[in-house]
């Protein structure tokens, strides 16, 4: 699995990562806020489909990358 050192980013670019799936992608420190936002936006914000229905449809798209992680 990848590896970030977590504590080398800016405490104001930190953000709730109990899964450490954006740790993960979090190389470009500055870039890590904004893809969170981006991330709570699609999966918890407004809109037709419920919140299991938009985490179904990432195990899929997941499955078919052949994502492992």
């Amino acid at each position: 699995m990848a590896y970030i050192d977590y504590a080398s980013v800016s405490k104001d670019d930190r953000v709730s990562d109990t899964d450490n799936i954006l740790r993960i992608h979090g190389v470009h420190a500055r870039t890590m806020r904004l893809h969170f936002d981006l991330y709570r936006e699609l999966m918890r914000g407004p809109g037709p489909l419920t919140r299991v229905q938009r985490e179904m449809i990432a195990v899929a798209v997941s499955a078919a990358n052949e994502c492992h992680y």
